[in-house]
């Protein structure tokens, strides 16, 4: 009975050293398997940071162009309307019927420095 005894408490301790063995090396594996994952996200955070960094700056650079076009826009509506007011109280084509002379040469002086502006403008 002695020798069976052995035997039994043989196989238990062989089998316990296989099974702590297995666990040992499944854990290990899991271990290296979570610090790469780790790691992986390590990356995944720092690029993350740097394109919100980016977003924040480019968000902020283009909250400030629009307030400087914004301020453009306000002072060229603002040079319309003081046109819309001369054109208004000049009546041209009244003028322009009366005394075709007269405002000939004016007309064509102005559009040629309007397209001469314009053209300046989009060589630019």
């Amino acid at each position: 009975m002695g020798m069976k005894l052995a035997m039994i408490m043989g196989a238990v301790m062989i089998t316990m050293g296989l099974a702590f063995s297995w666990y040992y090396k499944d854990t290990q594996e899991r271990m290296g398997v979570l610090r790469e994952n780790a790691a992986k996200l390590e990356v995944a955070v720092r690029a993350n940071e740097e394109a919100l960094a980016a977003t924040q700056a480019d968000a902020a650079r283009n909250a400030a162009l629009n307030l400087e076009l914004q301020t453009k826009l306000q002072v060229s509506e603002k040079y319309g309307d003081e046109l819309r007011a001369t054109l208004q109280k000049h009546n041209l084509t009244m003028l322009a019927l009366k005394k075709p002379g007269l405002i000939e040469q004016r007309m064509n002086d102005a559009t040629k420095k309007l397209f001469d502006d314009i053209t300046t403008d989009t060589n630019n």
